[in-house]
This record gives C-alpha cells, structure tokens and sequence, in this order.
C-alpha cells in the first residue's frame, strides 16, 4: 500500500513545483492583452502533468528501499531467505515476466512490490509478515505482488496519474484566468495579477485531492485483479483467501507515503473514496467469485 501513496504524494510534489517554477517564469500563464492561448495551455499542461507521474515511477523502486529500509536478499542467510527467493523466482517464471530483486523489511505485517519496469522490478516483504503467516499464505501474498508486476500496474498507473495532473493542471489556470478577469475589472492589459497566481495555487492542491479519488478507485480496481492473478499462478483461490482472511484480523504494518498503495493491507483509511485497497471482506468474496 505505501508504494501506491509515495508515488502520488512525490507526483503531486513535484507537479505543484513544476508548476510553481514554470509560472514564475512566466510559462504557461496568460499573455498581457488577457488572452487566454488554449492550445499553448493544454501543451504546458500535459508537459507539468506526465513529467511528475513518470519521475514518480522512475524514483519508486530506490524511493521504496530508502522509507522502508528493505534490505535485498543478494545471498540468502538462511533457510527462510532461500525460500523467498525460489518461490518468488517460480511465481515469476509462471507469470512470464523478469525476476524481481527480493527484500525484506522491518516491520509489522505487510508486503508491497514496485518498479518502472516488469524486469526489474522489487518485492519486499515485512519480518512481521514472515513471523505471523505460515508458508502457504506467504506464497499467496508474494503472488499477489508478482501478479501487480505482470500486469503492469505501476506503468497504468503513471498513465493515468499523468491524465488527471494534466487535466488538474489545465483547469487550475482556466479558473484563475476567469478570476483574474474579474478582479482587474477592465485592467487586463497589464497581464495576470496576484489574483490569478493564488487562484491556480488554490485550485491545484484542491482539483489534485479530486483527482486522488479516481487514482484510489483505480488502485482498488487493481486490488481485485492481483488477488485473482495469485490465485492463477497458485492453482487455488483457497491460499490467497486465508492470506486475507488473517491479515483482516492483524494490524496492518504501516508503509511509507511513497509505496502506501502498493503493500497488500493498508487498512480501511479515513474515507473510502480515498482508500487504495477494498475491505477485505469484498476481496474474499471476490475470490470465491471465481470459484
């Protein structure tokens, strides 16, 4: 869970500064003569809005290992650290995709993988989840993670971050141009006042909270398919659904901002138009859906 949070509070970061920079300088904002360039904005627009979705991506595998401290399991130190790497390998291997570097963090029950790319990608998993689980439910969660890997989600994801920024990012300058339009009353030919700046400022940081709700649901979306892509590369619905039924009776390991919505539990959170993953409950039920 804490993979999918970091990478939208980085993405918002560097978009706000963008933004800020780039306006500052007079890119993108209203010319003297109160003209607003439609095409001009749109083009800054998709420009702002890509450029810190897929810095985002890029920065997500070594933002991961920094929050959580995850140490890569270069040469296994023991029986359970081998286990991790050749069941990780064969998850792999069936879903057809690269192996991943394997870690292990510190920390209360929770895993999460990330990666820009499907070959090299990251799976780590918490030493409270190895502690608290048996073997079973462990590969079922290690399937889920191979299973968001395989299908590429980090990357739809980018895209769709970068659609919403791009749109938050053009709305915000559309309003603080109507705005700026009434404060200077017939002064336009002096170009966009102060008016107009905290008006995209406002605008962006509230049109960007809106835009989080459509990356949650998404996300929740992408719950459900990583479960079902576990339960194919296990054979069985049945490990995947004890795995969830016993992290819904565990406290969730909280997870970095930056990877928060990449981890396999992260609690109900405070609303839930803005939670990353469904209850628990739907997600079994989905399970036995496919039975």
């Amino acid at each position: 869970m804490k993979r999918i949070i970091l990478f939208i509070a980085t993405n918002l970061a560097v978009m706000l500064v963008l933004s800020i920079v780039l306006s500052l300088l007079g890119i993108g904002r209203p010319g003297a003569g109160g003209q607003l360039q439609l095409g001009s904005l749109l083009a800054f627009s998709l420009v702002v809005g890509f450029t810190g979705s897929i810095i985002s991506l890029l920065m997500s595998k070594p933002m991961a290992k920094w929050s959580t401290g995850a140490r890569v399991i270069d040469a296994p130190q023991n029986s359970t650290e081998q286990w991790l790497l050749s069941t990780v390998q064969g998850l792999a291997q069936r879903a057809g995709i690269g192996m991943p570097e394997v870690a292990v963090y510190e920390g209360e029950p929770n895993a999460f993988a990330t990666g820009a790319f499907k070959n090299s990608a990251l799976v780590a998993v918490s030493t409270g989840l190895l502690q608290s689980m048996n073997r079973e439910e462990v590969e079922a969660v290690l399937g889920h993670e191979v299973a968001h890997i395989a299908n590429g989600d980090m990357v739809t994801l980018t895209l769709i971050q970068g659609v919403v920024n791009t749109f938050v990012v053009f709305l915000a300058r559309v309003v603080g141009f109507f705005v700026d339009k009434v404060l200077l009353r017939g002064n336009e030919d002096r170009g966009p006042g102060i008016g107009y700046m905290v008006t995209v400022f406002v605008c962006e940081i509230v049109f960007g909270l809106l835009a989080s709700i459509i990356v949650a649901w998404f996300s929740r979306q992408r719950e459900f398919r990583a479960d079902a892509g576990s339960a194919r590369l296990l054979g069985s619905t049945a490990p995947m659904q004890r795995a969830l039924a016993r992290l819904g009776g565990m406290e969730p390991g909280a997870l970095p901002q930056n990877i928060a919505a990449s981890g396999i539990s992260n609690g109900a959170g405070w609303s839930a138009l803005f939670s990353t993953h469904p209850p628990f409950e739907q997600r079994i039920a989905a399970l036995q859906a496919l039975r």
